[in-house]
């Protein structure tokens, strides 16, 4: 009997999360209703990632090693370069994925003849705890943003992509620093529209060593991304991402100073909910509340979903250290 044809590709780049990375991988491999391949590409780490791989013993499972770093970009690139599957998806050693996200996306694009589709996201905390999630917007909302602001939520961890079109467009934009996502989204909505999932199926993890706290690079990543496609940013929506990025990833002084880049830059008014609401949530915390982020924008129902998906992932983890 031949073998079955592998559906999706899944690349994963990684450098130095090894723990990070194994609760990464054991959301991938927890995808339900799908035939997947894993390619985890090492970038030049110096921890023992070859060793956490090769514990899972899983045969959809290979780990390829760059001896040099390549950045994230070209690790996702070269991963793809040695995928097997019809689609590809991308997720970062420091997120996790819902058990039914492949399926669900490959299945929407598939009934939508779309050739790339993103889901919902929600953002998480080390324990995985939701602090904050709203519903993606609906394709055609997404096509208008793409050129002035980054409207996909968890970056590469969300979106699959057929083969076809990722090579059409040319992979990641390899020169890119910060935003290369961003320029890759673009570069597809100029050829077609995305499908869209709206249910959270992707757990942005916030942590110290996130890349988006690294605001002056990604600061010079979006100018690279205006120079290159003639865009111009939404600066104040984009200062107003980075400050909220920047306070649930617990930078309070960097929050401030991007929300009053953010106010000066025509967000005033959006900027004074955004304090209303992280006041809010400390008066909570001083209170001995439990930990919410009710904003404007965030559903409880939505974020459910989430909830119960992210719950069992926790306790599967613990119980997997138990073992050992």
């Amino acid at each position: 009997m031949p073998e079955r044809a592998i559906d999706v590709s899944v690349v994963v780049p990684t450098r130095d999360r090894s723990r990070m990375l194994e609760t990464a991988l054991r959301s991938v491999l927890r995808q339900r209703d799908v035939h997947i391949e894993v390619i985890v590409v090492d970038d030049a780490s110096s921890d023992d990632t070859p060793e956490v791989v090769a514990a899972f013993d899983e045969p959809r499972l290979r780990l390829l090693r760059n001896p040099v770093p390549t950045g994230p970009s070209g690790a996702r690139n070269r991963g793809a370069s040695e995928a097997r599957g019809e689609w590809l998806a991308f997720l970062d050693d420091d997120d996790l994925w819902a058990p039914t996200k492949l399926a669900r996306q490959v299945a929407t694009a598939t009934d939508l003849g779309s050739r790339w589709v993103y889901a919902g996201a929600v953002n998480v905390d080390d324990r995985l705890r939701i602090i904050h999630g709203a519903p993606a917007p609906d394709p055609a909302a997404v096509v208008a943003a793409l050129p002035r602001s980054n409207p996909i939520p968890a970056g590469a961890s969300n979106v699959v992509i057929h083969r076809d079109a990722f090579e059409a467009v040319g992979g990641f934009n390899q020169d890119l620093r910060a935003c290369e996502e961003w320029d890759l989204w673009l570069r597809l909505a100029r050829a077609e529209s995305p499908g869209r999932v709206p249910s959270p199926l992707v757990a942005y993890r916030m942590h110290v060593g996130n890349a988006i706290l690294d605001v002056a690079a990604i600061v010079e990543g979006a100018r690279a991304f205006e120079r290159l496609h003639g865009a111009t940013i939404d600066w104040g929506l984009f200062h107003r991402w980075l400050a909220q990025s920047s306070a649930r990833g617990g930078d309070r002084r960097q929050a401030l100073r991007e929300f009053g880049r953010a106010a000066l830059a025509g967000q005033a008014r959006e900027v004074g909910w955004d304090l209303f609401d992280i006041a809010r949530a400390g008066a909570r915390r001083r209170l001995g509340w439990p930990r919410k982020e009710r904003g404007r924008g965030s559903d409880e129902a939505w974020e459910d979903e989430a909830r119960g998906w992210l719950e069992d992932l926790w306790r599967s983890r613990i119980d997997a250290h138990d073992e050992r």
